[in-house]
C-alpha cells in the first residue's frame, strides 16, 4: 500500500499483483445512476462514464457495455490516468455529460483529491453527494 500512498493510483497497482490489464471503468458514477439513469443514445444531456486503460482493444470492450446499459463514455487515456476519476475529483459521482466531463478530468487536481473527498464523505444522500460534488469542484 506505500505505493498508493506515494500516488500511484490504486487501479495501476491493482494492476500489477495480478499481472492483468485492467481497464477503470463505472467508478464515477453512484449505483443510484447506474440503476436508474441510463438513456438511448439520442437523448439529450446523456450522463457520461470516465474509462481508463492501457489497451484500446480492452477498452472498446468495456465501452461497448457502458454505451449498451445507456452511457457515453469518455476515454481518460492510460490507467495512470486513471486517478483523474476517483473520489476528490470533479468527475466523480457528479452526472456529467459526455463535453462537461471531459472538462472535468482536465480540472482534476490530484494534490487536492484527498482534501475533496473527506468533504464529500461528511454527505451520503444520492441528491445531496452530486450536489455537494458539482458545487465544491467549481469553487474558485
Amino acid at each position: 500500500m506505500k505505493a498508493i500512498e506515494h500516488g500511484t493510483p490504486e487501479s495501476v497497482w491493482v494492476s500489477q499483483p495480478i499481472g492483468r490489464d485492467v481497464v477503470k471503468a463505472f467508478n464515477n458514477i453512484l449505483a443510484y445512476t447506474l440503476e436508474n439513469k441510463g438513456t438511448s443514445q439520442e437523448s439529450e444531456n446523456r450522463i457520461a462514464m470516465a474509462i481508463s486503460g492501457n489497451r484500446s482493444s480492452e477498452k472498446e470492450k468495456v465501452a461497448t457495455l457502458i454505451n449498451g446499459i445507456g452511457f457515453d463514455i469518455v476515454d481518460n487515456r492510460q490507467l495512470t490516468d486513471s486517478w483523474k476519476h476517483q473520489s476528490g475529483t470533479p468527475a466523480y459521482c457528479t452526472e456529467l455529460t459526455k463535453e462537461e466531463l471531459s472538462v472535468a478530468l482536465e480540472k482534476a487536481n490530484k494534490a487536492n483529491a484527498p482534501l475533496l473527498r473527506d468533504k464529500i464523505i461528511e454527505n451520503f444522500s444520492h441528491e445531496d453527494t452530486v450536489n455537494l460534488n458539482r458545487k465544491i469542484y467549481n469553487e474558485k
